[in-house]
C-alpha cells in the first residue's frame, strides 16, 4: 500500500501561482510515475501532468503546457506541481496519484493505483 497526501491548495487570484505538494509514504520501495489529477464540480476528473520514476519523462495535458510544471524528489518521496498564471477554469479539487510502471508518464486514470484524498484550488476572477 502507498499513501499519498496532497497540500498546498488554497485560493489565489487569477494570474497568480500556488504549488502543490504530494508526500507519499508506505510501499515507496517500488519504482512508481506520479500524476496529477484535477476535478471540477459537475465535470469528470480529467488528467494534468505526469512524471516517470526517474523524472526524465513528464507529460501535460494541453490546457496546463507552459504554465504547470510537475517535478518529484525521490529522496523525499515528494512530487509537485508548480502552478503559475492560474486561470478561473483551474478550480477544482486536485488529485495526486501513482501508477507502479517502471517507466514512462502515463496519462489514463485506469493506469493509476493509488490516489490522495485531493487538495482544493480555487482561482478567483
Amino acid at each position: 500500500q502507498v499513501q499519498l497526501v496532497e497540500s498546498g491548495g488554497g485560493l489565489v487570484q487569477a494570474g497568480g501561482s500556488l504549488r502543490l505538494s504530494c508526500a507519499a509514504s508506505g510501499r515507496t520501495g517500488r519504482t512508481y510515475a506520479m500524476g496529477w489529477f484535477r476535478q471540477a464540480p459537475g465535470k469528470e476528473r480529467e488528467f494534468v501532468a505526469a512524471i516517470s520514476w526517474s523524472g526524465r519523462y513528464t507529460s501535460y495535458a494541453d490546457s496546463v503546457k507552459g504554465r504547470f510544471t510537475i517535478s518529484r524528489d525521490n529522496a523525499k518521496n515528494t512530487v509537485y506541481l508548480q502552478m503559475n498564471s492560474l486561470k478561473p477554469e483551474d478550480t477544482a479539487l486536485y488529485y495526486c496519484a501513482a501508477a507502479p510502471v517502471a517507466a514512462g508518464a502515463p496519462e489514463r486514470i485506469s493506469e493509476f493505483e493509488y490516489w490522495g484524498q485531493g487538495t482544493q484550488v480555487t482561482v478567483s476572477s
